[in-house]
């Protein structure tokens, strides 16, 4: 079992010592006195601030000769914000309630969290022409900002960078890591990768949507109707996509959801075995859209809340306290108030996959691994199983002949909870009992990924 963590909760309301600018006067700061959490933005383009987060781990080990982990969490949405969801409701020192976390990565890695793409969570645009409209560009500003932070900084430097993502934010890393790895190798980025975790991320779209009518089909969730429904916008789907109509086959997406929610009677898209009506999340088919997509990403993880006394309102906590004691962020600025604009300005990319990137990384020798909860529906183990299988890599066949390995976690060794397998430098986590959000609903399981993506050992606290 996870011991407690115990992170001081005044760090958070202490007076920031604003830091100096970076070289290149693009970026400002600010953190804690006693170091262990800096703030600040990156003008990564003209009229563009991207917001950052840093946390120095209390774990850090003494012997110098092991190099400390850095993990760069990735939200997905797109628009939904690293700093306050994958911080605040996932893994971050801290919840909602600003009560310590039991399993905060910080027990393996440093954190560093950031509000991506631009127009997301406390980043924004002073121009809403300066919204990414691709994967790439998106990939290009994350770029910019790690030279900000790592090139003049040389404890940083000796730390291997882990990109681990979620949902959507599985597009921005693979795509990301490829762009750092060119700026690696010209010199421009004083960086050592680590490697790319993939969580229940949105990497081939198509995959997953063909996987939705037959796994609510065998679930009894759908009935023949549906199901034939599913799978004619899924066909309808891979057609548009085949021929680059990708806003179209964004708009068809938001349709097959509608007709999901109406047919399975609102079954909850983060974990198929629950209905959304019993979440705080619920919408009715009339609703879901783009924008409202990113409410439900962020309310469903307030439904796994370890503080029944709690309002659990992210957006107030952000907009009141946090944004209080960062002292930086612009008066006029509301937290995610761009998010929507950000979704709906890749609508052009939302659908497009990002398997040929992952192959990429693959054949570069990059470390990747992926993982997928059981019960998630929106990324589907199911589709996460097309889309590997379709991987252009020379290890591919033998990573798809090993039998998998049985899971398990702390001191019990009897209660499987999930399995893998591992072949060169490709890692496949089944995690059961866990739905879109892994760190959340097994955070044991997600630890375990992560001392193995790392190579560190889970600290006591």
């Amino acid at each position: 079992m996870l011991k407690l963590f115990f992170l001081v909760p005044l760090l958070l309301i202490s007076v920031p010592v604003f830091l100096p600018l970076f070289h290149g006067g693009l970026a400002f700061g600010a953190g804690t006195k006693d170091g262990s959490e800096k703030w600040g933005y990156v003008e990564v383009r003209p009229k563009a601030h991207m917001f950052w987060w840093f946390y120095k781990s209390p774990y850090r080990v003494k012997d110098h000769s092991k190099q400390w982990p850095t993990i760069l969490w990735l939200q997905g949405g797109p628009g939904a914000s690293g700093v306050g969801i994958g911080n605040f409701q996932e893994i971050g020192p801290l919840d909602t309630d600003l009560k310590p976390r039991n399993s905060t990565w910080l027990r393996l890695a440093d954190l560093l969290f950031v509000d991506n793409p631009v127009g997301t969570g406390f980043s924004f645009v002073e121009d809403k022409a300066q919204l990414v409209k691709t994967d790439e560009e998106a990939a290009t500003d994350l770029t910019t900002l790690l030279k900000e932070l790592f090139n003049g900084d040389q404890n940083l430097q000796k730390s291997p960078l882990y990109i681990v993502a979620e949902s959507y934010g599985g597009k921005f890393a693979v795509t990301l890591a490829l762009s750092a790895l060119k700026a690696i190798e010209a010199g421009e980025l004083k960086l050592k990768l680590g490697g790319v975790a993939l969580g229940d991320t949105w990497i081939s779209p198509e995959d997953f949507v063909f996987s939705w009518g037959p796994l609510l089909k065998d679930l009894s969730r759908l009935d023949n109707n549906g199901f034939e429904k599913s799978n004619s916008l899924a066909q309808q789907i891979k057609q548009q996509l085949e021929t680059g109509r990708y806003v179209d086959a964004t708009n068809t997406w938001s349709e097959l959801e509608d007709v999901i929610i109406y047919s399975s009677n609102n079954v909850d898209f983060y974990n198929f075995l629950l209905d959304s009506a019993n979440d705080p999340l619920s919408t009715t088919a009339t609703e879901l859209s783009t924008s409202v997509a990113l409410k439900r990403y962020s309310t469903y993880l307030n439904s796994k809340r370890f503080s029944p006394d709690s309002n659990g309102d992210i957006g107030s906590l952000m907009d009141g306290f946090i944004k209080q004691k960062l002292q930086i962020i612009p008066e006029s600025l509301k937290w995610g108030g761009q998010a929507g604009l950000v979704f709906t300005t890749l609508e052009g990319d939302f659908m497009k996959p990002r398997i040929n990137e992952v192959a990429e990384l693959l054949a570069k020798g990059v470390n990747v691994t992926v993982y997928s909860g059981q019960v998630d529906l929106i990324c589907a183990t199911k589709g996460t199983e097309a889309w590997v299988e379709k991987l252009k890599w020379e290890g591919l066949q033998s990573f798809l002949s090993l039998d998998r390995t049985p899971l398990y976690c702390g001191n019990d060794k009897t209660t499987t909870k999930g399995f893998t397998k591992s072949y060169k430098n490709l890692h496949f986590y089944w995690v059961l009992l866990a739905g879109h959000f892994v760190p959340v609903e097994q955070p044991c399981v997600a630890l375990k990924i992560l001392s193995d993506l790392t190579h560190s050992s889970v600290a006591s606290a």
